[in-house]
C-alpha cells in the first residue's frame, strides 16, 4: 500500500540545530549593529528566517524527480538571471551583484544559482550508467558548474563563484572520478593560476596575500584579517563583556562576513567551540539523509548541499582566524543576509524532499 509524504516524517532534529544557529545569529547580529547605523537589521533577518521556513516547507512537498527532470529549463533561467545582473544589476563597491527589490531590499541571483547547480550535476550524474568517468563526461559536468562559475567572476565576486566548485567536486568524486583524472586537472588548475591571477582585480589580489602578511598594510588589505584576530583572541575563554572591537567599531561588517569573530570575542574560545559543535552536527545529519537517500539522484542533492555547507563554514572561519583570504563568504545561518538565508532554508528543504521520499512506497 502506498504512503503519502507527510510532515512527520521530516527530520525534525535537523531543524531544531538549524533553528538554534540562526537564533545565535539573531542574537549576535543585534549585538554588533545595536549602537551602529545597521541598527535593526536583526528583525529583517528574522523575517528571511521566516520566509525560508515557509520556502523550505514548500520545496519538502515537491517531487523532487520533477525537479530534476526540469533542471533544464531552471539552468537556463539561472544562467539568464546572472546576465541580467551584469546588465542591470545595482553596483556597489564596484561590483554588480544584487537587484533591487521593492521595499528597498537587495537579492542577490548568484546564492539561488547554488541550488540550481546541485540540481543540474545531481541530474547529470544520476543518468549516467557507467561506473567510472570518461573524459566527455568530466569537461560536460565541468561546464555545467563553469559557465555560472564565470558569469559570476565577471561580476565580480570571487567569493560566491568559488562555492560553486565544491558541487562540482562532489559530483565527480561521488560519480566514479579515477585519481589519474583528479590528478591531471589539479595539474592543469596549477598551471592555470598565473594566468588567473594576472585576470584578477587589484583588491582581489590584495585579499588573497594579506592574510599571510596582515601586518604589511595594517590599515589598508590586512585591516580586516589583523582586527578579526584580535577580536578572536580578546574574548579569552569565557568572552570579554565590553566587546570593544565590535563595539567600539574596529571590527568591519561584525554582522556579515565577521559575525564569527564577534561572537567569539563575546562569546570566547566555549562559544566559539558550541557553534562549531552544532555545525558539526548538522553536517553529520545531512551525510545521513544522503546515506539513507531513496536513489542515486537523491545521494547528489543531499551531498551537494553538504558540500556548498562546508566549504562556507570552513573559508569563512579560517578566514576569521587567518588561515583563509578574505572573500566574502557569509558564514552559513549566522550571517545577515536575506539571499544566503534563502538558499541554505531552500537546500534544506530539498533534504527534507529526498528523505521523506524513503518513506514513499
Amino acid at each position: 500500500m502506498s504512503r503519502n509524504i507527510s510532515l512527520r516524517d521530516f527530520d525534525w532534529t535537523l531543524i531544531a540545530f538549524v533553528l538554534i544557529i540562526c537564533t545565535l545569529g539573531v542574537i549576535e547580529i543585534r549585538s554588533a549593529t545595536l549602537h551602529t547605523k545597521f541598527a535593526g537589521v536583526h528583525v529583517k533577518q528574522m523575517y528571511w528566517i521566516a520566509g525560508g521556513l515557509i520556502g523550505m516547507f514548500v520545496v519538502s512537498l515537491l517531487n523532487y524527480h520533477a525537479l530534476l527532470e526540469r533542471v533544464h529549463w531552471m539552468y537556463i533561467v539561472a544562467l539568464a538571471s546572472l546576465m541580467s545582473v551584469l546588465i542591470f544589476g545595482q553596483k556597489y563597491l564596484g561590483a554588480r551583484r544584487w537587484v533591487k527589490l521593492p521595499g528597498g531590499n537587495h537579492f542577490q541571483p548568484s546564492e539561488w544559482v547554488k541550488l540550481v547547480l546541485i540540481l543540474a550535476v545531481a541530474k547529470y550524474f544520476s543518468d549516467l550508467q557507467h561506473r567510472e568517468l570518461t573524459w566527455s563526461d568530466f569537461i560536460k559536468a565541468g561546464a555545467i558548474v563553469g559557465v555560472p562559475f564565470i558569469m559570476v567572476m565577471g561580476q565580480p565576486d570571487l567569493g560566491t563563484a568559488l562555492t560553486y566548485l565544491p558541487i562540482a567536486v562532489v559530483g565527480l568524486f561521488l560519480g566514479g572520478v579515477r585519481w589519474k583524472q583528479a590528478a591531471v586537472v589539479v595539474l592543469l588548475a596549477g598551471l592555470a593560476m598565473p594566468l588567473a591571477w594576472h585576470h584578477m582585480k587589484d583588491y582581489q589580489k590584495q585579499r588573497l596575500t594579506s592574510f599571510i602578511a596582515p601586518d604589511a598594510d595594517p590599515r589598508g588589505a590586512g585591516y580586516h584579517v589583523k582586527q578579526s584576530k584580535i577580536a578572536v583572541g580578546s574574548g579569552g575563554i569565557w568572552g570579554s563583556n565590553s566587546g570593544s572591537q565590535t563595539r567600539q567599531g574596529f571590527l568591519p561588517e561584525p554582522h556579515t562576513d565577521f559575525i564569527f569573530a564577534a561572537f567569539s570575542e563575546e562569546h570566547g574560545f566555549v562559544g566559539a567551540m558550541a557553534v562549531l559543535l552544532l555545525y558539526f552536527i548538522v553536517l553529520m545529519r545531512l551525510t545521513q539523509n544522503a546515506q539513507t537517500a531513496p536513489d542515486r539522484a537523491g545521494t547528489f542533492i543531499v551531498m551537494g548541499v553538504v558540500a556548498v555547507l562546508t566549504f562556507h563554514i570552513l573559508v569563512n572561519i579560517g578566514m576569521v582566524v587567518g588561515f583563509m583570504p578574505v572573500t566574502g563568504i557569509p558564514l552559513p545561518l549566522m550571517s545577515y543576509g536575506g539571499s544566503s538565508v534563502l538558499f541554505m532554508f531552500l537546500a534544506l528543504g530539498m533534504v527534507m524532499n529526498v528523505r521523506m521520499h524513503r518513506f514513499v512506497n
